[in-house]
């Protein structure tokens, strides 16, 4: 039997000579290099990769198969962050870009993320029909190796030149803070600490060389990981530490004293920040599982709020808009006015070492300044795996319409994406089904820090319930 490749909210992912093989690779590359060929654009594909396992032999085969196709490969020869890949895609005009990448995911993962020619993530139309080009490929041969050597690109350098444009380096500079760079052995490797270390900024890196087994775990830029980062930042004497995960789309920022700054709180701590510095007063939008600290900010501002389902591409579609100043994913992704449409975790860490550097106060002392402006808000992430008996229950308990939640009244249902219960006092939990797995992913959000406990175990027991 042929592998079904599904396009999830970020590409297609499968684990290495199990599902990722080469023979899929072809059927995946040739669904795309149909989709492109169908379409009135240009017939020329950016192949670009992180620095995974056998990545280096998936850009070749790729290549060889899109000419093989009609569409002509551009090749980017060494391990590219995702959205240096999008940039490119605009400053070419290419006809989209092929990335091969896993993202955040363990290195026995790798993936294919196609971006249409503005540079975005594919929305569910087009990978929907690229779906439908691989399903009636039962094989693609391995087109023969004819020594052919197809066009390559630096995408390093514009990308960091706009960088330059869009963070104020000079304040960095100016305030004489240090930074550690932590790019968990991923595609950003001599990405932020290059341009930092240009722009006069004492950088210190870790984790900055190749290990394709990302240190034997996955390459996520998140609390547990961040130990030797910590451990550095106390070395130097460093003000922030930043990271990025294996495509450096995704981010991670460490404050002074080595406390991990969930997302959800650097996007409204950047969104204040942006309104504050830039005067970017046109619109600000969040998944509807991010915090609501973005929502209060945005009245605070009278600011249009959009609240989007999750999947970067419908904050992209946004940006390509210029609808909004900011956009913000809470499991890490965020872009900004004038840039990409789609997740950049180089510029969040650049942004916030600015932001950091020009408000003289560390990030943990501007949350409090910003609870005590717009109020406190206390968000949670779990994941709990269900049996199918429960999941099969939830999946029914999940179509209708609660009235409490644990005994606290619902005020309000929104099914933007999943099922997001907001209550009495402002609090609220989002519940959303894996569409691969037997998991519930369960987001909270207490107004009061002593209740974000006890409304966890609210949103758990109605799982289970």
């Amino acid at each position: 039997m042929t592998t079904e490749i599904k396009f999830g909210t970020s590409g297609w992912r499968a684990i290495v000579a199990d599902e990722f093989t080469m023979a899929n690779i072809r059927r995946a590359v040739a669904g795309i290099a149909q989709y492109v060929a169908s379409q009135s654009g240009p017939k020329t594909v950016l192949v670009g990769r992180d620095p995974r396992f056998l990545g280096e032999t998936f850009v070749a085969e790729a290549a060889r198969v899109l000419a093989e196709h009609g569409v002509t490969p551009v090749v980017i020869p060494e391990p590219a962050p995702t959205p240096a890949i999008a940039y490119a895609v605009r400053r070419l005009k290419t006809g989209g870009s092929i990335n091969f990448t896993a993202s955040h995911n363990p290195p026995e993962y790798n993936g294919i993320k196609y971006s249409t020619p503005d540079g975005a993530p594919a929305l569910p139309e087009v990978t929907h029909q690229i779906e439908t080009n691989v399903k009636a490929l039962e094989e693609v041969p391995s087109p023969p190796d004819s020594g052919q050597k197809f066009e390559q690109v630096d995408v390093k350098p514009d990308y960091l030149k706009r960088l330059g444009e869009l963070v104020d380096f000079p304040a960095i500079k100016k305030s004489g803070l240090k930074v550690v760079f932590d790019p968990f052995w991923g595609a950003a490797r001599g990405y932020s600490c290059h341009i930092l270390r240009e722009h006069g900024v004492e950088t210190a890196t870790v984790h900055d060389y190749r290990d394709v087994l990302f240190g034997g775990h996955a390459p996520e830029p998140d609390d547990p990981l961040l130990g030797d980062c910590k451990k550095k930042m106390k070395e130097t004497g460093a003000a922030i530490g930043i990271a990025t995960d294996g495509d450096a789309d995704r981010f991670g920022i460490v404050d002074a004293d080595g406390t991990f700054i969930q997302p959800n709180y650097i996007i409204a701590l950047l969104f204040d920040y942006l309104v504050e510095t830039r005067g970017w007063k046109n619109g600000v939008a969040k998944s509807v599982a991010t915090t609501n600290l973005v929502n209060a900010l945005a009245d605070h501002y009278k600011i249009r709020l959009y609240e989007t389902p999750v999947g970067f591409k419908y904050i992209g579609e946004l940006i390509n808009e210029d609808a909004i100043a900011i956009g913000g994913e809470e499991s890490a992704g965020l872009t900004i006015r004038g840039h990409v449409p789609e997740k950049d975790g180089v510029i969040a860490g650049l942004l916030a070492t600015e932001m950091v550097a020009v408000r003289g106060k560390s990030l943990g002392e501007q949350l409090k300044q910003l609870f005590n402006r717009v109020g406190s808000f206390y968000p949670i992430r779990e994941n709990f795996r269900l049996t199918p008996e429960v999941k099969e229950k939830f999946t029914e308990k999940v179509k209708k319409d609660p009235s409490d939640l644990g005994g606290r009244k619902v005020v309000q249902v929104v099914r933007t994406d999943g099922l997001k219960l907001i209550l009495e006092d402002g609090s609220w939990v989002c519940y959303r089904l894996s569409g691969t797995e037997p998991v519930v992913r369960v987001y909270s959000e207490a107004r009061k820090e002593s209740d974000s406990a006890p409304l966890s175990e609210a949103a758990k027991a109605w799982v289970m319930g």
